[in-house]
């Protein structure tokens, strides 16, 4: 611990016979308002935003404006300025943007870390979410991929705009294996798939969601998908 400030967190400490203790002692109050239980509200905007105060963000590489220069560090929105906190490697925070955990390694926000070695390898849990609009025919790509390389544990689906046609059900699935994740599925308002594989399945290239109509064809409606799988990072480059 320095003398100035706190050696996890950089918080101010009070000085010997130092005048106007309260700013010293509300800026350290401030700082901890944003961390403690640190929620972020995302890592990839490069112009700041308007401050709303106790709102976190982590700052990225190329930043501008009362951001620059501040590339890997926390900006805590205080006094309608910012104030700013340096992450330590497996600090951990919730990325509000992504709906996930995620740990800092030392270099970026690593969304859904599980693990993390020493050398930066680690498992990371991942979901990807879209809402899409269901085309017409017997069949409708949804343009939403699995990411490859990852390790599928299900995808699960919600109606939230009932499903027209001609079909008394539908299937959700990929190419090959149309009802993969459900099949015999709903079409009213909050019908939903819990579409979990009865073993881990592993994916080395990205294969897109399809809907197949059963006893007809699709006309419309609007469904919500989320592939949920877990991924390997390799150890960090030397």
């Amino acid at each position: 611990m320095s003398e100035q400030v706190t050696g996890c967190h950089g918080l101010p400490l009070l000085q010997p016979a130092q005048a106007q203790k309260h700013v010293t002692v509300n800026e350290s109050l401030l700082r901890l308002d944003g961390l403690v239980n640190l929620v972020l509200q995302g890592t990839a905007l490069a112009q700041p935003p308007a401050v709303v105060e106790g709102a976190c963000w982590g700052v990225p590489a190329g930043a501008t404006g009362a951001w620059e220069g501040q590339a890997g560090r926390i900006a805590i929105g205080a006094n309608g300025g910012w104030v700013f906190a340096t992450p330590q490697r497996g600090q951990r925070a919730f990325l509000l943007d992504r709906g996930a955990e995620a740990v800092w390694d030392g270099q970026e926000w690593r969304a859904g870390a599980l693990t993390l070695g020493p050398w930066g390898a680690g498992i990371s849990a991942g979901i990807l979410e879209a809402e899409v609009a269901v085309g017409a025919g017997a069949v409708a790509a949804t343009g939403v991929e699995i990411p490859s390389h990852v390790l599928v544990l299900g995808v699960t689906a919600r109606v939230v705009e009932a499903i027209t046609g001609s079909l008394d059900a539908w299937a959700l699935g990929v190419d090959g294996a149309a009802d993969r994740y459900g099949s015999g599925l709903g079409l009213g308002v909050n019908s939903w798939s819990q579409g979990l594989l009865s073993a881990p399945m592993a994916v080395w290239a990205p294969e897109e969601l399809l809907l197949t109509a059963s006893g007809g064809a699709f006309a419309g409606g609007r469904l919500r998908l989320a592939v949920h799988y877990l991924a390997l990072a390799v150890p960090d480059a030397v």
